[in-house]
Order: structure tokens, then C-alpha cells, then sequence
């Protein structure tokens, strides 16, 4: 072989040696340079969460997703991608193509679903007007407590319907009816500001105690209606001092079942 011809087989080598260095260099670029994107998802809602961070630690490059759960961040094949979040368990996963990625991540705490309480127990005030609304005739025209009344161009003359009220039998017996909506009506107001869960909160009475205790000391309905937050739980601690000094003194008896001949006279 002449020089000439190894000269020139040296020079084609060294062409092919370095185009597919070049090759090889462009592809390790090219895949250092490849983003790999995806969405992160809450593995029991199936919503999507944001705030998480993503880090891939071949590289050390760490990225937060967006608020819609979305996230890019460069990857190839091979590497290793870290997801976490404060309420969630870490997630790991190995990058195995240029696809795009759903990773779902555990919460750390069951979630509770969202529920919305409601006050279904209409206080003392409501009950009162739902009564007022059962019993319309009571607390319509005959509620008029003022035998007074005034005709158009007569002047001041006696009300029929309070005459009505003040001498017919069921006009007696509408106002005796009255009498009991409104003494019920001030022992639930004083049920609704002093209950057991109330007076247990101040007292850490708990059973037997606590019903000995209200029951005791169970305060008017002027005491429910005029005093403040403050003035009210100091009542009731120094109440609660007066019974532990003697908690057994008016403790109710305990209900005996009537035996036969009882009933029978």
C-alpha cells in the first residue's frame, strides 16, 4: 500500500471517528436538554394539588408545580424524580421515556368531606313565634289587652274582641293558654343559656353530678335575660363552690317503681 492510499484511509478514519463523536455528544445534549412534564394529582379526591415540589435528583434541579397541578422540569430516561408536599407522603419515580407523567400522591391524614353544620334547634325566640303562628287565634285579634279602642269619628270605645277575651269561657281559656306559652317560653330561655354542655364546659361536672348541680341551682329567668357573659359564669363558679362543699345534700332520690297494690288503690 502506498503512502498516498494510507494517508487517505487515515484521513476517511478519522472523519467517520469524529462525526460520530459529534453524534454522540449531540445525543447526550439533546437528552440532558429534554423536558419532562406532567400533573400531580391527590391520590384518594383525584384533584389536583399544587405547592409540590419536583426534584430531580440525578441533575439536583428542583421545581414547584403550578396552581392547576402542572409541572416541567428537564429529564431523560433513567433519572429519578422526587415529589413532596407538607400534608402528603413523598412519591418517587423513575423516568422511563419522554411521556408525559400522572403522579398521585397520599395524603398523610384522611380527608374528611366537607360538611355543613346547621343549627336545626330554633332558639327560645323562634319556638315562641312558631307557637304564636300554631295558635293564631289566641295571639291574633283577641290578644288585645286594652279594653280601649278607637272607632273611626267616635272616638275612645270598648274593644269587642277584648271584652270577648276578658268574660267568654274560651276567651278565659285562650288567656290561661297564653299564660303557659309564655311561662314555657322563659324556662327555654333559661334551657338555651344554661344547658349541660355550658355549664359542663365551666363546672367539669359530668352525669349525675351535673343534673344534681342545674338542677340546684338552676337560675331565673331575670338572672338569663340581664346578666353579662361575665357576671354569669362567676355566678355559676361560686355556685359550683357552695356544692362541692356539700355535694349530697339535695341530691334527688332515685325513682321507685309503684308496686301492684299501690296502683290498685
Amino acid at each position: 500500500m502506498t503512502k498516498h492510499c494510507r494517508t487517505f484511509i487515515f484521513g476517511v478514519s478519522m472523519k467517520i471517528w469524529l462525526l460520530l463523536f459529534l453524534c454522540t455528544l449531540s445525543a447526550k445534549v439533546f437528552a440532558q436538554q429534554k423536558t419532562i412534564d406532567g400533573i400531580v394529582f391527590d391520590k384518594e379526591s383525584k384533584d389536583r394539588i399544587a405547592k409540590v415540589n419536583v426534584e430531580n435528583t440525578t441533575t439536583g434541579k428542583s421545581v414547584y408545580n403550578t396552581f392547576k397541578g402542572e409541572f416541567k422540569i428537564e429529564a431523560k430516561p433513567g433519572d429519578m424524580l422526587i415529589f413532596t408536599k407538607a400534608d402528603h407522603y413523598a412519591d418517587t419515580l423513575q423516568v422511563q421515556n419522554n411521556a408525559s407523567l400522572a403522579v398521585y400522591m397520599k395524603r398523610t391524614a384522611i380527608q374528611l368531606k366537607e360538611v355543613i353544620v346547621r343549627d336545626t334547634m330554633l332558639n327560645p325566640q323562634k319556638q315562641l313565634e312558631a307557637t304564636k303562628n300554631d295558635y293564631t287565634k289566641i295571639y291574633g285579634s283577641l290578644n288585645n289587652h286594652d279594653l280601649l279602642s278607637l272607632a273611626p269619628g267616635m272616638g275612645a270605645g270598648i274593644g269587642i274582641d277584648a271584652l270577648y277575651n276578658a268574660f267568654s269561657r274560651s276567651g278565659r281559656n285562650a288567656e290561661r293558654l297564653r299564660q303557659i306559652i309564655e311561662r314555657d317560653y322563659k324556662q327555654n330561655v333559661i334551657d338555651y343559656r344554661f344547658n349541660r354542655t355550658y355549664v359542663s364546659n365551666i363546672t367539669h361536672l359530668k352525669d349525675q353530678q351535673l343534673t344534681d348541680f342545674m338542677q340546684r341551682y338552676r337560675p331565673g329567668y331575670y338572672m338569663v335575660t340581664t346578666a353579662s357573659e361575665y357576671d354569669f359564669i362567676v355566678s355559676i363558679r361560686a355556685n359550683l363552690r357552695r356544692y362541692l362543699r356539700s355535694p349530697r345534700a339535695y341530691t334527688l332520690a332515685p325513682l321507685t317503681a309503684p308496686k301492684a297494690g299501690d296502683l290498685a288503690n
